[in-house]
């Protein structure tokens, strides 16, 4: 039924404004469309939607996913320079802000309103 169907991921945040400027000037994300209280970005294939919600940031688990390969390293000094800090977690191994489990690599960071987004070096 869904399995040839396209699907999206989908953020709830609190003000709009902001989480353009994050998600557009910080993530460097394509706008495709948006208004006052939704917003569609186009990142690879897929797209990402912003709406508005007083339920913004509630979320303590992943809310979106980027498989981005051997440019976690390049893509993670971006984002450090941009102002992003990243979570660390004491349970896994890491170098820098890198968290390694054999050779996979992953980061987690929070947008504006606490959505935890995460890189990892799969594809």
């Amino acid at each position: 039924m869904l399995k040839d169907m396209d699907s999206a991921a989908i953020v709830a945040v609190k003000d709009i404004t902001i989480a353009r400027n994050f998600y557009e000037q910080t993530l460097g994300l394509d706008l495709v469309r948006g208004d006052d209280h939704v917003l569609e970005f186009e990142t690879g294939d897929t797209s990402l939607v912003i709406y508005v919600s007083k339920f913004a940031g509630t979320n303590q688990a992943n809310a979106v996913v980027w498989g981005v390969g051997d440019e976690i390293e390049e893509i993670v000094a971006d984002l450090k320079a941009k102002g992003v800090t990243f979570e660390h977690y004491d349970s896994m191994e890491r170098f820098g802000d890198i968290h390694l489990a054999g050779s996979f690599r992953m980061v987690w960071f929070k947008d504006p309103d606490g959505n935890i987004l995460h890189l990892n070096s799969g594809s």
